[in-house]
């Protein structure tokens, strides 16, 4: 994506990509459900009055970590995107880039050289000051955490170096395109954070032992327990996007965790909690339950990953075979899946990616229910109906083993409606600890994951062999699919033209339904339920929560 603030090359991909994603995400909201907005300051209900903590229940904290630059859970990027700031910002109903601790940049054509300038007088809080020496050893910190960044090894994909030009600017150089680098700037991956804090190895940062320049001071982090930030007095440079240009309203934010949906809404209804945040939508019936103590629902589409399944095509496995690929696809039955797990008019899944991606191209034909044409493919790849109901050839059932890290309705659907062709799916529920290791190892048939970013290039995190050591992409291929799928997204990467990148990420799409590369389940909603007396609550382009804004009833 690109803006007109001083773009060499980026005019027209502004325009584009800025209508193309203002239809999409309006579109994607209105069928949400729920209700609220993207907008900074959004139902601020009157004049803002400093001081109280926001409290807000998330649902977990499965990776453990805090560190913005390594980080990929959702909740944990909500804090980091009040504790952390970012070269550019992206504006939420539009797509848009712009300035944040950058004030301008560049572009040039071949989307191998950014330029950026600075914004004067900002300091970290530890009371450094930004400047062009800051943001090279943020990048070349971040570049140099490699695989235990999963998203920045996408986003910094071809990384040479950052030079200091001077104080106040720097420029950031590829050894390939990387178009979609600008739009990284504005993600929380590539927050900018203290010189000192790339002094603490991975593990500590993860911890708690990092130093942002944001409105909020992070105070203590206890992974899965509790998280407390501050705010930060003389905090005077937020995002243009953002209507409090001082210090937060908020003294500050506590953050817990609470698994239970029920125990959640609860909390929420009878006053201990602020801001209930689950990890699915919030059910219809629990909507209702919210709304009548007098809360708000909040919903905005996520971009990026739809949350889709990826197999194991590891010769000899049963999904090596292309055929029994596409049998699955069309035992799946999307609509009935949006209906069941979620509520009528629930977004259906029509791509990998999420309608509110930019360059989302609807494969939903592609993706219909058609269990007699599952039968027929399976038939011909040699699977027979047996006494039992399940498919077998010579003396193997069709058995497909699925990993999951907690047992789901969802995942029961998927298992009746596989057992209704006649595949054998075994949920198998494992601890983080215990799933990772064996899914590296490639023990499984099928794997879910999702990813959120504003741009279709987050598909490369998950299934780019080039770029991603993931085992999304190290077994969802043979290495002819992959080659193919590593040149569309090379070519979708290798200019800022939007229509170049329009017809690489249609081609990308067409070709991982086609090939049944991906299974997507459905587009993903971030609901959260809000206390009548919390105003000015905003989403960020990413769907996490932005708080300059927020302020309290007393």
């Amino acid at each position: 994506m690109s803006t007109s603030h001083r773009h060499r090359s980026g005019g027209r991909l502004a325009a584009a990509a800025v209508s193309v994603l203002a239809a999409i995400t309006l579109a994607a909201c209105g069928s949400g459900g729920g209700s609220g907005s993207d907008s900074a300051g959004a139902a601020s209900g009157g004049t803002p009055v400093a001081g109280g903590r926001l409290k807000i229940a998330f649902y977990g904290d499965l990776q453990g970590c805090i560190d913005p630059n390594q980080v990929y859970w959702i909740e944990s990027r909500s804090i980091d995107r009040n504790i952390a700031d970012s070269l550019t910002d992206q504006d939420p109903k539009t797509g848009k880039i712009v300035p944040w601790l950058a004030t301008s940049w560049t572009v040039n054509p071949a989307a191998t050289e950014f330029t950026f300038k600075l914004r004067d007088g900002v300091t970290f809080s530890d009371g450094t000051k930004l400047d062009a020496t800051a943001v090279k050893t943020a990048l070349d910190g971040t570049h140099d955490l490699g695989a235990r960044s999963i998203l920045g090894v996408t986003y910094l994909a071809g990384y040479t170096s950052t030079t200091v030009v001077d104080p106040t600017t720097v420029t950031v150089d590829f050894s390939q395109p990387n178009a979609a680098f600008l739009q990284a700037t504005s993600t929380t991956t590539l927050a900018i954070l203290s010189p000192a804090t790339y002094q603490e190895t991975p593990e500590a940062r993860c911890a708690g032992k990092v130093i942002g320049s944001g409105e909020f001071t992070l105070d203590s982090y206890s992974a899965g327990k509790a998280v407390k930030i501050t705010r930060r007095p003389g905090y005077a440079w937020p995002s243009t996007l953002v209507a409090n240009k001082g210090a937060a309203h908020l003294d500050g934010i506590d953050v817990s965790y609470i698994g239970e949906d029920s125990v959640r809404v609860g909390s929420l209804t009878n006053g201990t909690i602020d801001i209930a945040w689950p990890r699915q939508p919030i059910s219809s019936a629990d909507q209702e339950v919210i709304k009548a103590s007098g809360a708000t629902i909040q919903t905005r589409a996520l971009p990026g990953i739809a949350d889709i399944l990826t197999p194991n095509v590891t010769p000899g496995r049963p999904l090596a075979d292309t055929a029994v690929r596409k049998a699955l696809q069309k035992a799946l039955d999307l609509d009935s899946y949006a209906k069941t797990v979620f509520w009528d008019g629930y977004p259906v899944a029509k791509s990998p990616l999420t309608v509110s991606t930019p360059y989302f191209v609807d494969e939903g034909g592609k993706l219909t229910h058609d269990p007699a044409g599952a039968g027929k493919l399976l038939d011909g790849a040699g699977w027979t109906t047996g006494a039992d109901g399940f498919r077998h050839k010579a003396d193997k059932k069709l058995s497909l083993t699925y990993l999951v890290p907690a047992a789901s309705p969802g995942d029961q659907l998927i298992q009746d409606q596989l057992k209704k062709v006649g595949i054998d799916l075994q949920i198998k529920v494992l601890t983080n600890a215990q799933l990772t290791p064996q899914a590296n190892a490639g023990g499984y048939d099928l794997i879910g994951t999702y990813l959120t970013r504003a741009d279709p290039s987050v598909l490369g995190s998950t299934i780019d062999s080039a770029v991603s050591k993931q085992y999304s992409a190290k077994y969802s291929q043979d290495p002819a699919t992959a080659a193919r799928v590593s040149t569309l997204f090379a070519t979708g990467q290798s200019t800022v033209d939007p229509d170049k990148r329009a017809v690489a990420y249609r081609e990308l799409q067409d070709y991982l339904i086609d090939n049944a590369v991906v299974f997507p389940l459905y587009d993903r909603l971030q609901t959260a339920g809000v206390s009548k007396k919390v105003h000015g609550f905003a989403w960020t382009s990413e769907a996490f929560l932005r708080a300059n804004d927020i302020w309290l009833s007393k």
